[in-house]
């Protein structure tokens, strides 16, 4: 049977999951995503190859980095994330510019178990100052092994594409305007954005209304805000996609 549990605290989400028949639709979040796999094996594609992280591998996942996912068999898979908002990683190490993780998976018991600490500790609802503290001791680890200042940044065309699409989340998407705006034909658009993120602009901006959805549930509990503010025709057809990237409906996460 698959399950999901979410908690978040400290500005950290942590998610526990069980999953066997379940699959991750392609997706992207805004945060840095940092698991482990603690059962079986995690398929996904991630910029266009295959990963698969074993027992105790250690998933690392850039904002915006598109992915897919599902249990390798079918004897399942059990792992835990953390989510972790871009700022807030940038704070803790004390960086203005953003960094990449530059290797999807690793084999590094450390790390692994600082991970499972703050995922440990809120999902049993510890103190947030703990939190605070384990974020720290874990992010001292990802500083020495894995983080990275060498990236492919947007384009400013993919820049300005993206912050057409932010804008207009409650709205339907409209590729013929914003291609107009870019001094692109639609398929050039559609071409440009898919190789410059690994993701269509449908795709994207259909995961932006998710995440959106997500923090108006975060922030006021009303999921009929976060319908009606995110474009969405009613709950039912929230709740579908919400589940495709977070494998619980809306409904359900909003009463975590």
């Amino acid at each position: 049977m698959d399950k999901f549990i979410y908690k978040k605290s400290a500005g950290i989400t942590a998610l526990s999951a069980s999953i066997t028949d379940f699959t991750y639709k392609k997706h992207s979040h805004q945060e840095y995503a940092i698991g482990v796999t603690l059962r079986g094996i995690q398929h996904y594609n991630l910029d266009g190859s295959l990963q698969l992280s074993y027992q105790n591998g250690v998933m690392l996942f850039n904002p915006e980095q598109a992915h897919d996912g599902k249990a390798h068999d079918e004897t399942g898979l059990d792992y835990i994330m953390l989510y972790i908002d871009p700022q807030l990683l940038l704070e803790v190490i004390e960086k203005k510019d953003i960094v990449r993780f530059s290797t999807p998976v690793v084999y590094d018991c450390i790390l692994k178990q600082r991970i499972l600490n703050l995922s440990n500790a809120i999902l049993s609802g510890q103190d947030e100052a703990l939190g605070s503290e384990l974020l720290l001791s874990l992010t001292d680890i990802l500083i020495q092994t894995n983080l990275s200042t060498d990236y492919k940044k947007d384009n400013a065309i993919i820049r300005k594409a993206k912050d057409m699409l932010h804008t207009n989340l409650g709205n339907v998407l409209k590729l013929d305007d914003i291609s107009r705006e870019l001094n692109l034909s639609k398929f050039q658009f559609i071409r440009l954005f898919k190789a410059q993120t690994g993701i269509t602009p449908y795709q994207y901006y259909l995961n932006c209304k998710i995440e959106h959805a997500k923090q108006l549930i975060e922030k006021n509990g009303d999921i009929y805000t976060a319908v009606t503010e995110c474009g969405f025709v009613d709950l039912t057809h929230l709740n579908k996609h919400f589940k495709s990237v977070y494998g619980t409906t809306a409904f359900e996460y909003s009463h975590i």
